[in-house]
């Protein structure tokens, strides 16, 4: 199924005003779970950098990341960098409009040709290395990027049913995915590989998440590719949908998973 032709329709019904973008990135956070495991991580984070910092917002998509880690130290400088051009402009326009253009830089680019050597002290990467067929060469890639003593902090699905596949017959459901998604063994030997330690991974979107993930996500996705009917169903749907998904998303950041179909990995250079 294709998704990106999904959320590029939806980000240019955001992209107009400031007050448009925010409520974008405000029902962004709200919905989607993995944002909700991402900030709980990012402040964690933050208490370790509570100065000046040179962070990667690597994939950067809409901005919503970057927006949130611009507000969490006025002190960081963040690059957001994606390799679509309309991610880009979009959120180099709102950035500016945003008055942070002096503290967030945006550019379009390729992960597998990043080249800058011990320049940020954090990198985020958010649902990007199911994208990206060499990850290795990108973890590598990130290694060198950091500083010593750098953190790189992964969202991707996991082998688990990431990408909603649940055995060998099945097949992703977003098809731009290169791969359905990481085992907790792949990932942390690819890491360790490039050079990284102190891996930490977990899982997320237990069967609380999972739950909702259908109901906020696929369940959305599948009607607004069987018709753009759907488009004027979505908002009554979310109404009843919504405070469902809510109280599941509470359930699953609470808990500990000893399964999950996403993984969420912190490492240190």
């Amino acid at each position: 199924m294709q998704y990106d032709p999904i959320k590029k329709r939806v980000g240019r019904f955001f992209s107009g005003s400031l007050f448009m973008r925010k409520a974008f990135y405000f029902c962004l956070d709200l919905l989607l779970l993995r944002a909700w495991h991402v900030r709980k991580a990012l402040k964690r984070i933050a208490r370790k950098n509570p100065f000046r910092a040179v962070i990667l917002d690597a994939g950067a998509g809409f901005g919503q990341y970057t927006w949130r880690m611009s507000r969490m130290n006025a002190k960081w400088k963040i690059k957001a960098v994606d390799i679509d051009p309309d991610h880009t402009s979009g959120n180099n326009a709102f950035f500016t409009k945003a008055g942070l253009s002096d503290r967030v830089t945006c550019e379009t680019a390729d992960l597998t040709r990043l080249a800058e050597k011990e320049t940020y002290d954090f990198i985020l990467s958010v649902d990007v290395m199911e994208h990206i067929r060499d990850d290795e060469l990108v973890f590598r890639n990130f290694f060198n990027a950091l500083k010593p003593g750098g953190v790189l902090l992964i969202s991707t699905p996991s082998d688990k049913g990431g990408s909603d596949v649940h055995d060998e017959n099945d097949k992703s459901f977003i098809d731009e995915h290169v791969r359905d998604g990481y085992s907790i063994k792949e990932i942390t030997g690819k890491l360790s590989a490039s050079g990284f330690r102190n891996i930490r991974a977990r899982y997320t979107y237990g069967i609380p998440g999972s739950i909702s993930w259908r109901l906020s996500m696929k369940y959305p996705v599948k009607m607004l590719n069987a018709s753009p009917i759907f488009y004027l169903i979505l908002p009554f749907y979310y109404l009843v949908a919504f405070p469902f998904a809510l109280i599941l998303n509470v359930f699953d950041i609470l808990m500990t998973h000893k399964s999950g179909t996403g993984l969420l990995v912190s490492a240190d250079k």
